[in-house]
């Protein structure tokens, strides 16, 4: 098998491509060749040393994958060789062969294009266990989101929609929100060159809004905390804007609003059936067409790096994905 490896905690342009024996299943697992692995924010973060999870040394990237099953260890019932599968594994995705635990990988649907189903579980299953699971999003309410052109960020726009929400997309340039717009979004806010305050304020009637979801963090987090609703939800998803913000605890107690931690994998880990309802909801969306992810770019396993490079210099659209 070909996998990237990762042998020093450093940028994504160190990491090579090397040759090693394809691996076996251990009891409880599954060997999948991988179709495709979606390429999100916390890879990056992990081969920089970066990310609350510092996997052994040396490792091969990618939490989440989707393809067929080429082998299956003891104990395994529910899935068969060449079944086709959504897994997430923290690490070991941007490979051509992949071991996964069964109870983390997901039979999917025959109709299901493959490289839609490797951007499920993290970036789509952090969406909908936040608005759900956390934010408690309710048809009717108003929700923000913050990053709306990135992963987690349309994926949340059209979950919201799917829930009955109104969506205010913000993200920093046209193109951007044009995308967001294009999935959904009801309304739009460049947060770069607008008060994003006043901007909710003047779309809300100055209610504010209901719930907040926020994978950017950084300077914006404390404008649009204050553009938030009495009972509102503030979503912590993560910093891609860099500096994790500190809000004044003034604001939470004004508003009578929320602070929720939003950490999709330690759910997942937790409460694996929920997670599992949710993965399915999320498939029939994609193939009812209530949810059409966006794919902006395949990348090889040898472009994996410059694929993370992008995702860090925040210029990626909707996911993008690596075809080993």
């Amino acid at each position: 098998m070909r996998a990237l490896t990762c042998t020093a905690f450093d940028e994504p342009e160190t990491l090579t491509v090397t040759e090693q024996p394809t691996p076996g299943p251990g009891p409880g697992e599954v060997l999948i060749r991988v179709q495709a692995a979606s390429v999100n924010y916390p890879d990056a973060l992990m081969v920089q040393g970066k990310y609350q999870v510092r996997p052994p040394l040396p490792f091969t990237p990618g939490a989440e994958a989707a393809g067929t099953v080429e082998a299956v260890g003891e104990g395994v019932t529910h899935l068969q060789v060449g079944q086709r599968v959504a897994a997430f594994t923290g690490t070991g995705a941007f490979a051509t062969h992949l071991i996964a635990p069964a109870a983390a990988t997901l039979p999917l649907p025959d109709d299901l294009d493959l490289n839609v189903a490797a951007t499920l579980p993290l970036a789509y299953g952090t969406a909908m266990h936040a608005l759900i699971g956390r934010g408690q999003l309710k048809a009717g309410e108003t929700l923000l989101v913050l990053g709306a052109a990135g992963g987690v960020g349309l994926a949340a726009v059209m979950i919201g929609k799917a829930l009955g929400a109104r969506v205010i997309a913000a993200a920093s340039t046209q193109e951007k929100l044009d995308l967001a717009r294009a999935h959904g979004a009801d309304e739009v806010i460049n947060y770069t060159d607008t008060d994003l305050k006043a901007a909710v304020g003047e779309l809300t009637g100055k209610k504010g809004v209901d719930v907040i979801l926020d994978p950017v963090g950084d300077r914006w987090a404390e404008s649009a905390f204050r553009a938030i609703a009495w009972g509102g939800r503030y979503l912590v998803i993560g910093f891609a804007g860099g500096e994790i913000p500190r809000l004044p605890l003034n604001l939470p107690l004004l508003k009578g609003a929320s602070i929720v931690g939003v950490f999709w994998g330690e759910y997942a880990r937790r409460d694996p059936r929920g997670n599992a309802r949710h993965l399915t909801q999320l498939a029939e969306w994609v193939q009812s067409g209530t949810l059409k992810p966006e794919i902006s770019r395949a990348y090889t396993l040898q472009e994996a790096p410059q694929a993370m490079r992008d995702l860090l210099e925040r210029r990626v659209t909707g996911k993008v994905i690596v075809t080993p």
